[in-house]
Order: structure tokens, then sequence, then C-alpha cells
């Protein structure tokens, strides 16, 4: 059996979706119901913009230690800003994770009615443009995510702008990530087994290897993507509405090879979250006498505040 996610699902185009939206629909749709993962090119996402995003990603990092521990807020649970390095880890997991990131959300309006929820961004004042470029990236990400969540609709059976009004206004986060390079004696993985807590996970920057995911038979699948293509998952919020019908899959960013661990590794996901106030409840076409509900109603707002709090980002 092939041993890489490329060579078992189909690399879908998000362009297809314009011509053929139930076509598009029921094979990314078939996709996250086998694997919770999907690869999706023709994103949209302007390719230049990208290549900028990822200079300035690694412009960032490449700063000194205190600089960017001076974007660390203190009891902000990382929602903005700056992370440092050994601060998450993975629920369960006996290692913290080999990372360091920075958080960037929606930019809302002066008294906006989630201004409590959802904290202001926090920006660096080097590199020059980091502010403006990753504005127009986190747009270009919503986007991108609006198609993939009206598709996710249509194979659900709802309709094609059923997820407008959960994501108006949705906390999503834009991640800059950065796992520097490891030594020899370093635990086997620079993230822990997880599942995301969000919607969905729009990931670039998984060419280089490491993301594997957990297959439904016990195996580590390594994940390939094509060059510039997204790797998209489903995230815990999306099982609990769809009752676990589309799954949200474990999976881990593994050491590389001894050649390459002298290599930093760089990856953006873009975790897609409803609104605070959004009520996450299965489905009614997604419950059955064979699946009942799995899990009571709960707001995304306080189902974060859990899953934050199980990975380190908070006190419970």
């Amino acid at each position: 059996m092939p041993d890489t996610l490329l060579a078992q699902v189909p690399l879908v185009s998000l362009a297809d979706q314009a011509g053929d939206p139930q076509g598009f629909a029921a094979v990314l749709g078939g996709s996250f119901e086998r694997f919770g993962f999907a690869m999706v090119r023709d994103h949209g996402i302007p390719q230049d913009l990208v290549d900028r995003a990822w200079a300035m990603t690694k412009a960032f990092f490449d700063r000194p230690e205190a600089e960017k521990r001076g974007y660390f807020i203190e009891g902000g649970g990382g929602a903005r800003g700056y992370t440092p390095f050994k601060t998450e880890i993975a629920k369960g997991a006996t290692h913290v994770d080999l990372k360091e990131f920075w958080h960037i959300g929606r930019e809302l309006p002066e008294g906006h009615r989630f201004s409590a929820l959802m904290a202001p961004n926090v920006w660096p004042d080097a590199p020059e443009g980091f502010r403006e470029t990753f504005i127009e990236l986190f747009a270009a990400f919503d986007t991108a995510g609006d198609k993939l969540l009206s598709a996710i609709a249509v194979h659900l059976g709802l309709a094609p702008d059923w997820f407008d009004h959960a994501v108006a206004d949705g906390n999503s986060v834009l991640r800059l990530l950065h796992y520097p390079p490891v030594t020899e004696d370093a635990p086997n993985v620079r993230a822990g087994a997880h599942e995301d807590i969000n919607l969905i996970t729009l990931l670039l920057g998984a060419e280089e290897a490491g993301l594997e995911l957990l297959d439904k038979d016990g195996r580590w699948l390594p994940v390939k993507p094509p060059e510039g293509a997204l790797v998209v998952n489903v995230g815990d919020m999306l099982q609990r509405l769809t009752n676990h019908v589309l799954p949200s899959t474990t999976h881990r960013v593994v050491n590389p090879p001894v050649e390459r661990r002298g290599h930093s590794r760089y990856s953006m996901p873009f975790f897609l979250h409803p609104a605070p106030d959004f009520l996450i409840k299965a489905l009614p076409q997604c419950v059955s006498e064979e699946n009942p509900e799995r899990e009571p109603p709960i707001t995304a707002h306080d189902y974060l505040a859990e899953r934050l709090a199980e990975i380190g980002l908070t006190k419970s």
C-alpha cells in the first residue's frame, strides 16, 4: 500500500468548485471522511504574497531572543504575539513541543461586540512590512477557508452558505511556526501527537518532511503535498458539529532525518474558528440510532478555553 497521503488521496483543485460545486464537495468531503485531511491546490492565495510571508517569518524568528520575548504577553494564552520555544505541549504528552510561534488574529474595529473575547493584535517593530503582509495573508486564508466550508456544507446536505453566519467575525488565528534545528538527543517529535481545536486548519509549508497523520489502521502516514498546495484538516469543533462523521485526525511533526537536523522547519497554519458565541451542537443529519449524539452542546468560546488549558497555554 502506498505510504504517503498524496498517493492515496486525490489532490483536489479549488478552481473546480465554481464549475462543479457538487462534484468538488463530494471529493473533498470523501477525503475528510476517510482521512480527516485533504490536499488542495489552486487555492487562490497569491504566490507572491506567500513568498513575502515566508521571508517575513524567517526574518522575524532570526531576531534576538530577548527582542522576540518582548512580544510575549504573560497570561495571554498565546492568543496574540510571540510564544517562546518549549511552551506548548500536546494533550497527554510527556515532552513539550520543540517550536516557537507568532499568532495573528482578526482585526476588529473599536467597540466590536467580541473585543472582550478576541485580543487586539501585537505587531513587531521589525521586519518592516510585517503587519501589512500578514493582514493581507489572513484575509486570503479567510477567503479560501470560506470556500472550503461552503463545500463541506454541500457535502453535509446543508445550504452552501450555512457556515457564513458561524464564521462571520470568527476567532480565527494565523500561526507562524518555527521549529529550530534539533540535536541528536532531542525527543523524537517537534510537535507531539494532537488534534486541532478549530473547524478546519489550512496549512502552508508541509512540503518539508515531518508532518504525519495517524491513519485508521494505526499507522503513521507521512503528509507530503506538492509544492505550494494546502494541507487542510478537520478540527475538533467540526468533528463535534458533525457528530464525528468528519473526524479530527491525530497528527504530529516528527524530527527530520539526521542529514536535515541542522535545518529549521517553518510552516503557516491558519486555524479557522467560528465566532465565540457560535453554539457547537451536533447537526441533526449527523445523528442516528447507529451514531447517537456524542457530546453536549457548547459555545466555541467555552470549548476553546477548555482546550487551551489542556495544551498548557492557559491555566484552568
